[in-house]
């Protein structure tokens, strides 16, 4: 990179490659890769430091919350080209995001780098020529109450982790972890399980009908029964989660009772009774905040939070999307003149309203930055105009933003809803468990759109309802009016039951925190992998299903810190931080409340709440009572069900598997587990050679055969000793193909007898077969090779051993696979890189440097630039090594030049 008077530090290199090139030769531009430095862990501080202020969390709490700050290790390389580079410049831009991070990054950058050079601040929402030539033109002074609100920010979530995690540790798990804004999603979570558990199943009928005016099949159209001599019929919103139904004089049908209006309705005269007809309008959604492109790209593309936010950002550096963290759904002037252009052109003028569309902000405390998401520029490439440029998940992500963004100015969709009620005389003798029934009521309403408008760009995806009513849109109903009869072309009597409240998806998660003002957009996507990283939540599906640690983490909280995981408090403190980020709030001032309290309202601090331990029972929170009395508790190596023994007797316990969910825990389900825990298995025979029985059982891991040894043996102790060692019985798991109810003694020895030498190869090495985790495998020495099927474990052949080593080492199943993608030579080492599948998962490599796919990265959607900005994040860290902590003199935050 060629190096300039003016020097200009942005976030990402990718993001520096691409504003370098609309800089010119007088600028240089660097990347900082995110922070420079941050709070140490207390265990790294300096021995001197240990036993003072800052030792417990590297804030001086009773001085003025003042942060010790160290330049992260991996990144004293980076600092140092950068004080280098700063050495050549007569001036500093520091271009980092215009929200509280990037503003921080841009002061932490200042206090480490010393500059005495003009310093700029520069700040853009997007990366195209026009944006970057004006931000370099307009610049202003750091916002300090952005940092004070980030520092703040930074501050509390140390404290609020550091003193409740190890309440955590103590009471329920090592190596828990609590959050500011995980342990409020967490809770969401638990609680919407919880939902679920109490949750009780109704059943309902009712009734579906066809029917066409004068017998004309052909106008046919469909219609539920709703009412029953005069009665409403009970449809799924009108039962309570415990199973009783909860709206007055509405009638609960059972199959009889349907069976037999179906049948009087075959029989009846049927007129319509009410015709009714009124305008539709549909105004289109506004540009997507963060959290709503989340949602939709959950709903449509089917990628994840995390995921989404990765595309989104590699968008943003290379210059096609506007900043991607924002809770504004606000456009800028140039933006709705290039949406209502681009509308005007692809559909026509009557697709655009006469004025421009004003959309306010989405939340109270928009705050993250400027403008909603959209296409970057003045003008808007089309999706097909970037075609040639980006591809994969990077594609359909712009093009949705694209067409939410154009949608968002085009005219309203319009049509009608028609709605009709029909009347059926059901014949006499219509009766059910000793009712009798005169009349039905069927209903049937369709919207018909006779102007698309912005529909024709864009519709906004719905979450599936928990009542699954279908759409009726687009369902044309035939000219009808009062009093015409109608032919029944056909009648069904249709059984329901009720569903559970659905679980959270990350969409439907993300969407929660936000109503709730929870959280911040930059924090939705790492909130809800943190949360699953730690154990708390994991996926089944697009569902998030809380574990059973969860729930004990959840309780504790709940009971012995409501304040910390109550919605309403968790969402104040953003306010709080809103207000210190505008210079309404003192960042000391409003610390010292949250943690030693406020005598004022007399509300205890975060230091207070923890101080006393004792009361937590830590056998009582561990334990999570289902609706049925079903009693699971949290261990030490996991989940187990227990019930009191009989007479005396030890309680009876089993794990409980994985893959059952909290609400699938019933009593039954434990008798179940308890039954399999207490079974000594199934005696398949005598092995003939040791005279032990061998039996076949299951296990945590499944199914598996193993032999009864009792009181045996052995020679195991060390040199010169006599200790004696219990004999270990050898165990097999059962293949995928075998079932423990049929597995006979045979096989079940054949199991026990592995693994099975082939023979050996032309140095005397033993070559072995057998099974493990991955699947059936030849070992030799320390050389494995995977087989094909566990049949080869004992058929395979020492030719044919001999043959698989002959060729070259592959890894995972099957044969040799070629990368999985090819990119072109990395910037800096000037080599080819590709995408492989290697023992940890899939990475990025130019030969030189192998950087591991993060979290949210799909090899097949993987993007030139990604790849590179992945091996130059790694190359940067430089290799890892541990060195021995310096010491250094607290560092105090100095405030730059105030603004003016």
């Amino acid at each position: 990179m060629a190096t300039g008077s003016k020097l200009v530090i942005v976030e990402s290199p990718a993001k520096a490659q691409k504003i370098g090139e609309y800089l010119g030769k007088d600028f240089r531009v660097d990347a900082s890769v995110g922070h420079i430095r941050d709070l140490p862990n207390p265990s790294e501080l300096p021995a001197d430091m240990k036993k003072g202020p800052y030792g417990k969390f590297a804030i001086a709490v009773d001085d003025g919350f003042d942060p010790y700050y160290v330049v992260d290790g991996d990144k004293k390389k980076k600092v140092t080209e950068l004080k280098r580079a700063l050495k050549d410049a007569d001036e500093l831009f520091l271009a980092t995001d215009e929200d509280r991070e990037g503003e921080a990054i841009a002061w932490h950058l200042m206090e480490v780098l010393k500059p005495k050079v003009p310093v700029r601040r520069m700040v853009f929402h997007e990366i195209t020529k026009e944006a970057i030539q004006r931000a370099v033109a307009d610049t202003r002074e750091l916002d300090t109450d952005l940092v004070d609100a980030q520092e703040s920010r930074r501050i509390l979530d140390r404290l609020y982790g550091y003193e409740v995690s190890p309440v955590l540790w103590r009471k329920v798990k090592q190596g828990l972890s609590a959050g500011r804004v995980q342990s409020v999603a967490t809770r969401l979570v638990v609680e919407r399980e919880r939902e679920r558990m109490a949750f009780k199943v109704a059943s309902y009928w009712d009734v579906e009908g066809e029917f066409a005016p004068g017998g004309n099949s052909g106008q046919g159209f469909e219609a539920k029964l709703t009412g029953v001599d005069g009665s409403k019929v009970a449809s799924g919103r009108d039962f309570a989660d415990d199973g009783t139904l909860r709206t007055k004089n509405a009638v609960q049908l059972d199959a009889a009772a349907a069976e037999a209006i179906a049948q009087g309705t075959r029989e009846a005269d049927v007129v319509v009774r009410e015709v009714s007809e009124k305008p539709y309008t549909r105004r289109p959604s506004a540009p997507f905040t963060t959290s709503t492109l989340q949602q939709e790209a959950s709903r449509k593309l089917r990628m994840n939070s995390q995921s989404t936010m990765r595309t989104a950002q590699r968008l943003y550096e290379n210059g096609y999307i506007t900043y991607m963290r924002t809770d504004s759904t606000n456009l800028s002037s140039q933006a709705v003149s290039a949406a209502r252009s681009q509308a005007r052109d692809m559909y026509g003028a009557d697709f655009v309203p006469e004025t421009p569309r004003v959309y306010g902000k989405k939340s109270k405390n928009a705050q993250e930055a400027h403008e909603a998401i959209r296409p970057a520029g003045d003008s808007f490439r089309t999706p097909a105009q970037v075609a040639g440029e980006i591809r994969g998940g990077e594609y359909a992500l712009y093009e949705l933003i694209w067409k939410r963004t154009v949608a968002s100015q085009m005219a309203d969709a319009k049509g009608s809803t028609a709605s009709v009620k029909l009347t059926a005389t059901l014949p006499e003798g219509t009766r059910a468990g000793g009712t009798a029934y005169s009349s039905a009521e069927f209903s049937a309403s369709g919207t018909v759109i006779t102007f698309r408008g912005f529909l024709a760009a864009y519709e906004e995806g719905r979450d599936e309802s928990r009542y699954g009513e279908d759409s009726a849109m687009g369902m044309r109903l035939p000219k009808l009016s009062e009093g015409v009869s109608l032919e029944t072309l056909r009648a069904e009597a249709q059984g329901h039951q009720t569903s559970p409240p659905a679980r959270y998806t990350e969409a439907t998660l993300v969407k929660a925190l936000e109503e709730r003002g929870i959280g911040r957009p930059s924090t939705y996507a790492a909130t809800v992998g943190t949360i699953q990283d730690r154990g708390y939540v994991h996926s089944r599906g697009s569902a998030l299903v809380p574990t059973w640690l969860a729930f004990a983490v959840t309780q504790l909280l709940e009971q012995h810190f409501p304040r910390l995981v109550d919605y309403d408090f968790t969402a104040s403190m953003e306010t709080d931080l809103d207000r210190i980020a505008h210079g309404e709030e003192q960042r000391v001032a409003w610390l010292q409340r949250f943690y030693f309290g406020d005598q004022a309202t007399s509300t205890e601090g975060l230091r207070d709440l923890v101080a006393d331990l004792g009361e937590i029972d830590a056998r009582a929170i561990s334990a999570v009572t289902t609706s049925d009395g079903t009693v699971v508790r949290v261990g030490r190596y996991g989940p187990y069900v227990e019930l009191p023994g009989e007479d005396g007797e030890s309680p009876r316990r089993a794990t409980v598997p994985d893959e059952i969910a909290p609400d699938e825990m019933t009593a039954a389900k434990a008798e179940e587990l308890l039954a399999a825990a207490a079974d000594d298995g199934r005696v398949l025979g005598t092995d003939p050679e040791t005279g032990r029985e061998i039996i076949a059982k299951n296990g945590r891991y499944g199914p598996y055969v193993t032999e009864v040894i009792e009181g045996e043996e052995s020679d195991g102790g060390g040199k010169g000793t006599k200790k004696k060692a219990k004999v270990k019985p050898r165990t097999g798991s059962l293949f995928q193909g075998m079932d423990l109810g049929t597995i006979e003694l045979d096989q079940a020895l054949r199991l026990l007898s592995l693994p099975r030498v082939v023979g050996q190869d032309a140095e005397g090495v033993d070559i072995t077969a057998q099974n493990g985790r991955y699947g059936p495998y030849l070992k030799k020495g320390t050389d494995s090779r995977s087989l094909e099927t566990e049949a080869q474990i004992f058929d395979i052949t020492l030719d044919e051993a001999l043959a698989i080593y002959a060729q070259p080492k592959q890894r995972g199943r099957g044969a040799a696979k070629p990368p999985l993608a090819e990119f072109g030579e990395d910037p800096v080492s000037k080599k080819k890189v590709v995408v492989k599948d290697g023992r940890f998962g899939p990475y990025v490599t130019d030969g030189e440097t192998n950087a591991t796919l993060r979290r949210g990265d799909d090899p097949e959607t993987l993007t030139e630039e990604r790849a590179f900005e992945l091996i130059a994040e790694k190359r940067s860290k430089g290799p890892t090594t541990r060195k021995k902590t310096t010491r250094k003199a607290p560092a105090k935050k100095k405030a730059p030049a105030k603004k003016s």
